[in-house]
């Protein structure tokens, strides 16, 4: 899995940024470096609530294998 994360400089100096693969998972940051950690973590939250909660998830078949 590979998702994009777009960056914005805001005119009020804030960083903006988003993942474009997932719609809505946006964060702000004072910094560059600290927008950047707020979309990350806020992304594997998105993507954990979506898999306990059944939902598919593209690219997690790639991620994990199951042991016999």
């Amino acid at each position: 899995m590979h998702l994009n994360i777009e960056i914005e400089l805001e005119e009020d100096g804030r960083w903006l940024t988003e993942v474009l693969e997932l719609p809505g998972v946006m964060a702000y940051g004072k910094t560059r470096e600290e927008a950047i950690l707020k979309v990350q973590a806020l992304t594997l939250r998105v993507l954990a609530d979506r898999i306990e909660h059944g939902e598919s998830v593209p690219g997690m078949d790639t991620v994990f294998s199951i042991a016999a």
